[in-house]
């Protein structure tokens, strides 16, 4: 668990060090907000979304261990070649190769926790796993600051992707998956059962558009907000990356916490709190995210952002482990592979580039402060996120997979 929750820091690390060096790389290659938004969103978002499902298809009926190791591999080689880019079509494609290699990387990992804790248990640790995503953004938004200043932003790339590559063979070693060799039944599950089995389960879909929604607020606040401390506040790369990197550690690892305890709490009385939970936690974001960006000084600021940064996370630990318990143990990497490309084609490939984009359409009236706007805006991905998730703990006990 140990190893699998290191890895998966390494995988938030590399995917969202962008965000904190975003403004140097603008200005060394010249690139537009729209650009950023491209090569840190979509360029991502591509392959990752895309080739997550065959990969998936593979970690259920091979070694999974294996799998994830040469997933490391891949993405930690990418982001050190993320460094030798001179313009925006070589950093895209960069992205793309980090993308490649991450698609192997979470999906597999979901199913090992899942054959390893058993239900009642299963939310709280999986909300263990997932705090690599605030571990792994907190360090690389802070790492990347401190290394930009103090070197510059290729070296933060080279690093990081070096670390990975260390880490690889020890992954190997240590990460064993639990099941053995599958049963030939086992190895006849096909992406069309799959499919089938999905289609009929309305609960599923409902979890993956809500998770969507909510994450194109997310990875959108993961990317921009580092770069409207610089903007908004005047404040230098390095102290962005230390005021953001501290809320985004501990109000990240708070909130997803909290989700994974209170759904496991309450699930034995129904699992619609799988998606109940973290409805209610993103109607409480809303107040706060408005006062912490409208905010005119920083302290304010970072003060308010801490909650809504919690309450954003808390949906992790539940809405994973619902997808986990929709079907039987033979289909949860390829399903758990579905809802990740549901989630981040949206949340990834739509939610960072269309701050992106629409920071620049009101760079003509508001300048600098256009990108407080733009994240206001983002605030709205919430609201829909609330009412799919609210609709799923409707349908969430009926389609429950009954092992």
């Amino acid at each position: 668990m140990a190893m699998l929750l290191l890895a998966y820091t390494l995988n938030f690390l590399d995917r969202q060090i962008v965000g904190i060096l975003a403004v140097p790389i603008k200005a060394d290659l010249g690139l537009t907000d729209t650009e950023l938004g491209l090569m840190g969103g979509l360029a991502f978002a591509l392959f990752y979304t895309g080739l997550g499902i065959p990969i998936a298809m593979l970690a259920d009926r091979h070694d999974r261990s294996k799998i994830m190791t040469v997933a490391l591999t891949v993405w930690s080689l990418m982001t050190a070649i993320c460094g030798l880019a001179q313009n925006f079509w070589q950093l895209f494609l960069a992205r793309l190769g980090v993308g490649i290699g991450e698609a192997g990387g979470v999906a597999p990992a979901y199913t090992l926790i899942a054959d390893i804790f058993p239900p009642e248990k299963r939310a709280r640790a999986l909300a263990i796993y997932s705090f690599g995503i605030p571990i792994g953004s907190a360090s690389g938004i802070i790492f990347g600051g401190v290394i930009a200043t103090l070197i510059d932003w290729r070296s933060a790339f080279f690093i990081t992707g070096a670390a990975g590559l260390l880490l690889a063979p020890f992954f190997r070693k240590v990460v064993r998956d639990p099941r053995g060799p599958r049963a030939d039944a086992d190895r006849s599950v096909s992406l069309r059962m799959v499919m089938a089995t999905l289609l009929g389960k309305p609960a599923f879909w409902l979890l993956c558009i809500g998770a969507a929604c909510s994450s194109m607020m997310g990875y959108g606040l993961f990317f921009w907000l580092p770069s409207f401390f610089v903007r908004s506040f005047g404040l230098t790369l390095l102290d962005a990356s230390l005021g953001y990197g501290a809320i985004l550690l501990v109000g990240g690892l708070a909130g997803i916490w909290l989700g994974g305890a209170l759904s496991d709490g309450l699930a034995d009385r129904s699992k619609g709190y799988y998606a109940l939970v973290p409805a209610l936690a993103f109607v409480a974001t809303l107040p706060f995210y408005a006062l912490g960006i409208s905010a005119t000084s920083l302290l304010p600021s970072l003060a308010l952002l801490l909650i809504p940064t919690a309450l954003g996370l808390v949906w992790l630990g539940p809405v994973i482990a619902a997808v986990q318990g929709l079907v039987p143990s033979t289909m949860r990497s390829a399903t758990s592979a579905i809802f990740l490309f549901v989630n981040n084609l949206i949340g990834i490939g739509i939610g960072t580039p269309a701050i992106g984009w629409i920071s620049e359409s009101l760079k003509a009236s508001y300048g600098d402060e256009a990108l407080r706007y733009a994240i206001l805006s983002g605030t709205g991905f919430y609201v829909l996120a609330t009412i799919f998730l609210l609709l799923a703990a409707v349908r969430l006990p009926r389609d429950w997979h009954q092992s």
